[in-house]
């Protein structure tokens, strides 16, 4: 009997032991939202999978997700539905591989949003942002001093307890044995999803993106990129956004957390090439410039982020912002004023230092880009010409540094307030800057 015993013990040691070497990275949370949030893993090779969750009040009833064979065509990435989940609950859950649950090496646990309309005030929530996550690996990386820096600013970022995370672009930096083929694009964002730091964050902050060029394909690349409908699909793969607005033309989307809404903007698919010369280029393009003016004006959010790869308030042109297109910059700001559009607040990242900057406009309120970045790739500084622009709030730099934010969103349904926290790559707060949504109100 003891003889038995020991032998299903090995035995059950050995399928433990294999099932957990069968993830490569994960589990990661999507959207969520109240009756329905995404779960997303990567398997090693092709496996059945599937999760089970169950509300945390009542632990005993378990629910499963359906049951899917992952395989190598999508770099073995299960993307599946908990739809039997109730508003404003925690739920717990695990990923069951070849018909056997694995064994969480970390706390796993999601939440749904609440249904508070006509009930409550909002509750109060708190999401990180954040952008430039460069990963290295030296045999495909630039020879020279490593680009990429500390990644325990993920762990900094988890301790902070968020409800959800904006990556803000550069997620990935594709490199010249990547961007050309999908073996290497793949390659590429399993490497970053697999990094040991990121794994907590992943299972139990849910989490929204957009890409800028380095997600996108080369450097400074634009809609001429011969590749993007094969970066397209592996961003949709690797992601979990809960909708993409224009059939198989990039990664332009929206999405709702209790009472503020987020706007997901592709400053890359359908962008003019740089040094095209015309004033009058395309920086979203106009079908998208206009969904968004649309979406705008019919959102009842008392902040609207606008979330974008490049500046868009930084009046100085440099670089990629918005300002080397100034025909289209002048456009969306014209549009915004005449549409009488509220709460309109930018998120950038792209450039490798964080900075608040506002833009005063006569008779109307502040508008507001905060850049936040780097995560972990190289750091640096504005330029001259930028702090000659004047649109750069004194007190709000973090210069040469990584970094990473915690946005506060609190008060009452008619007073919300957006505190905005800034941290550098150890933990250690740098600024904090207050934001009232009443004070975003625009000129009727």
């Amino acid at each position: 009997m003891k003889k038995q015993t020991y032998l299903l013990f090995i035995l059950f040691t050995f399928f433990h032991i294999t099932s957990q070497a069968q993830i490569k990275s994960g589990p990661m949370l999507g959207y969520s939202d109240m009756r329905e949030v995404l779960l997303w893993v990567q398997t090693d090779k092709a496996d059945f999978v599937k999760f089970s969750y169950w509300d945390k009040e009542a632990p005993a009833k378990k629910y499963f997700t359906e049951e899917i064979q992952t395989k190598k065509d999508n770099a073995f990435v299960a993307k599946l539905i908990a739809d039997e989940v109730l508003p404003g609950k925690k739920y717990g859950y695990e990923v069951w591989i070849n018909k056997k649950p694995i064994k969480a090496a970390n706390l796993q646990e999601f939440q749904t949003q609440t249904l508070w309309q006509y009930r409550t005030d909002p509750p109060n929530f708190k999401f990180a942002v954040g952008s430039c996550t460069y990963t290295n690996e030296e045999r495909f990386d630039r020879p020279g001093n490593p680009y990429g820096k500390s990644p325990d600013i993920f762990t900094k970022i988890y301790e902070q307890k968020p409800n959800f995370m904006v990556w803000g672009g550069d997620n990935i930096y594709l490199r010249e044995p990547d961007w050309n083929t999908k073996t290497g694009i793949n390659h590429r964002y399993t490497d970053y999803k697999s990094l040991k730091q990121l794994q907590p964050l992943w299972a139990n902050v849910h989490h929204y993106a957009i890409w800028d060029d380095h997600d996108f394909g080369d450097n400074d690349a634009d809609r001429s990129f011969w590749n993007k409908r094969m970066t397209l699909e592996a961003f949709k793969n690797f992601w979990g956004n809960p909708n993409y607005i224009f059939e198989n033309e990039g990664i332009t989307g929206t999405f709702m957390w209790e009472d503020v809404q987020f706007f997901l903007m592709d400053n890359r698919y359908f962008r003019a090439p740089n040094s095209l010369i015309d004033s009058t280029k395309d920086y979203y393009g106009e079908k998208q410039l206009n969904w968004l003016i649309d979406a705008l004006s019919t959102s009842q959010a008392p902040f609207k982020f606008v979330v974008t790869g490049g500046q868009v308030v930084n009046q100085a042109g440099v670089f990629e912002n918005m300002s080397t297109y100034p025909v289209e910059r002048r456009k969306l700001l014209d549009r915004i004023e005449a549409n009488k559009i509220s709460g309109v607040i930018f998120i950038s990242g792209d450039r490798h230092h964080t900075n608040l900057q506002k833009l005063e406009r006569p008779n109307n309120y502040t508008l507001y880009d905060l850049t936040i970045s780097p995560l972990t790739s190289s750091a640096g500084k504005p330029l001259d010409q930028e702090y000659k622009a004047k649109t750069i709030i004194d007190g709000t730099e973090l210069n040469n540094s990584q970094a990473f934010g915690i946005m506060e969103i609190t008060g009452k349904r008619t007073d919300r307030v957006l505190k905005i926290n800034v941290f550098d790559g150890k933990g250690e707060k740098k600024w904090d800057y207050t934001i009232n949504a009443k004070d975003l109100k625009a000129k009727k």
